[in-house]
Parts: C-alpha cells; structure tokens; sequence
C-alpha cells in the first residue's frame, strides 16, 4: 500500500465533476447522464481533491432529506469519484471529512449515500452504517443506503484514527 498523502481539497463546480464522474462512475453511459437536476440548487456544493493542480477526486454534496433514517437537516452523498491510482491514499475520506464539517457548519446532522456495496467497508470505516437491504440500480449494480449522523465528537476521533 502506498503512503498516504496529503490532498487539497476546494470547492469545485459541477462542470469540474463531470469528466470523472463519467471516468469512473458511468463509463458505459452518456455523458449527460453525469449531469444531475440538483447539481446548480443553492444548497448544493461538490468538492475536489487535487494533488499540486491535477484533480484526482470529486464528491458532490445535496441538501436532500432521506425519509427512511431521519434527520432534520440531511445531505445526501452522491457520484464519489477518485482515480484508481490515487485510491487507497486517503483523498477520499479527505473529500468525506471536508464535506461533514461544511454540513455540520450549515446545521446539517446527517449525512447518507447509496453507495456501491463493492466500497461498503470504505464508508464503514468512515463511521456509516448500512440501512436496508441491498439493491441494484441496472447497469451499475448492487447498492446499499449508508448514513452517518453528525457529531463533532466522531470527527475528532476520525482524525486520529488516520
């Protein structure tokens, strides 16, 4: 395994998560279908990963309310794309970890994604727990609704768990 790294990460547009979302999430897709409704709402924000100025990860973030876990103010995760040789090297939770505390800063408290069930143990470590059952979103395959509620006590815990 390779050393981890530190990332920057900044606000992007989401014509900047476009390319990579296409890359790595839809490849065998239209490029529109990477273009999502939500992506320009007010209370919607993506974040990038670079390392020196090459975008290496993106990770959008909706103000969008889940009605099966709860959560006054959730905000969903959605099209989670880092490179394949730059996985494994903590720009993901990089993106995860900066995306919380925007959240808890706007008065978020919860946070959830459906994500592939191949990067279940990813979220997991993260502090997400699975809900439901598995199902599958044809043609890219099984899924499983993760959440994680927001406290700053678990924030700080993350940090010197990496």
């Amino acid at each position: 395994m390779m050393d981890k790294e530190k990332f920057h990460i900044q606000e992007i547009t989401p014509e900047e998560t476009y390319l990579l979302r296409h890359q790595i999430l839809r490849p065998h897709q239209s490029f529109a279908a990477c273009q999502y409704d939500t992506d320009h709402d007010a209370d919607t924000f993506h974040l990038g990963a670079f390392t020196k100025e090459k975008l290496i990860g993106t990770a959008s973030f909706y103000h969008e309310p889940t009605l099966v876990i709860g959560g006054a103010h959730s905000y969903r995760l959605r099209a989670m794309a880092v490179l394949q040789e730059y996985r494994g090297r903590s720009a993901g939770r990089a993106l995860i970890l900066d995306g919380q505390k925007r959240i808890k800063n706007a008065g978020g408290d919860l946070l959830w994604c459906k994500g592939r069930t191949s990067v279940q143990p990813f979220y997991e470590k993260l502090g997400f727990s699975p809900y439901g059952d598995v199902f599958d979103y044809p043609p890219i395959g099984p899924h499983i609704i993760l959440y994680k509620k927001l406290f700053k006590e678990e924030e700080a815990c993350l940090n010197k768990m990496f």
